[in-house]
């Protein structure tokens, strides 16, 4: 499995006009065959920030993601929406366990 997890960055004045946009990229890669979680998450603490998380079966899987027209979409996007300092890594994991 391939964990991704980091951060992105939108201008607070922006978050309203990027909220639908996000939406559909969360939807649609949920719909993604071997997505296993895709979220976006805004920090309490820091207006703007918003955190990334997704949980992918295996890289094929990924390059497909990648691949996508909603990721193109997105991405064709940030610009309009001021989105940057983009700071994502991916990381090979197991079998989730409980903590």
């Amino acid at each position: 499995m391939l964990l991704i997890t980091g951060t992105v960055h939108i201008p607070p004045d922006n978050l309203r006009a990027a909220l639908p946009v996000m939406t559909r990229m969360v939807e649609a890669s949920r719909r993604e065959e071997g997505c296993l979680e895709y979220g976006y998450a805004q920090d309490i603490l820091i207006p703007g920030l918003i955190h990334v998380k997704e949980l992918w079966v295996d890289q094929a899987a990924l390059d497909r993601h990648f691949a996508s027209t909603h990721i193109a979409e997105w991405r064709a996007a940030w610009s309009g929406l001021g989105i940057g300092d983009r700071n994502l890594r991916a990381y090979d994991v197991g079998e989730p366990r409980p903590v």
